[in-house]
């Protein structure tokens, strides 16, 4: 074949790693019973409330868990009666983050995403989506973290605007992850869009990059 004619590029090597480390991931998640979920929820909250990054701020971006994901809903009842000012994201059709404060359980409705995973959102007055840039803390999903703080997140892309907004708008919340004990690894394959977390907060205790 000659030198000069055309190849196909490649798959970047990143990203195919990416790919194979979510696929491990989340078949241990799925793995998980129903009351190691319900254990693991409660020591995370304890675990996230004990960070000086949550304890010190205002406003915390946060979420709610879906499926096998490390649980938040304890945490979220757990920060508003700390008297912190608690968002929520509503997700858009076109994968990007708008936000609502989150007013308690009776406030979150299940959102109609045709093709997407259920999810609860809150239920108030929409405040745009850069209101994220107000918040002293966000909590992230994620898959893994390694020891340089460089999180995995699942792939849709939402949390990438989410820290390309705020980078955007020179804003500098405590980027916080919630994820299970094994989820802490000893390196996770980086790209050029990634963002480092300042923590992250499993059941067994928070580790601070």
């Amino acid at each position: 074949m000659a030198e000069n004619q055309p190849q196909p590029a490649p798959a970047p090597a990143a990203t195919a790693a990416k790919t194979a480390l979510r696929r491990e991931l989340l078949a241990a998640r799925r793995a998980l019973t129903p009351d190691a979920l319900r254990t693991s929820a409660r020591a995370l909250s304890r675990s996230a409330l004990e960070l000086p990054e949550l304890a010190g701020a205002h406003t915390v971006a946060a979420y709610v868990s879906v499926g096998t994901e490390p649980g938040t809903r304890e945490l979220l009842d757990a920060l508003r009666a700390a008297g912190k000012r608690v968002l929520l994201p509503v997700l858009l059709p076109d994968n990007d983050l708008d936000w609502a404060a989150y007013e308690g359980p009776d406030s979150l409705a299940a959102a109609a995403h045709p093709g997407k995973m259920p999810l609860l959102e809150p239920a108030g007055p929409r405040l745009g989506p850069d209101a994220v840039a107000g918040a002293d803390a966000v909590l992230l999903p994620g898959l893994a973290v390694d020891r340089r703080g460089m999180r995995l997140g699942r792939g849709g892309g939402s949390y990438d605007r989410v820290l390309e907004r705020l980078e955007r708008a020179g804003a500098h919340p405590a980027l916080v992850v919630l994820l299970y004990d094994d989820e802490v690894v000893a390196r996770v394959p980086e790209e050029p869009h990634d963002h480092p977390v300042r923590a992250v907060a499993t059941p067994s205790g928070a580790l601070r990059f």
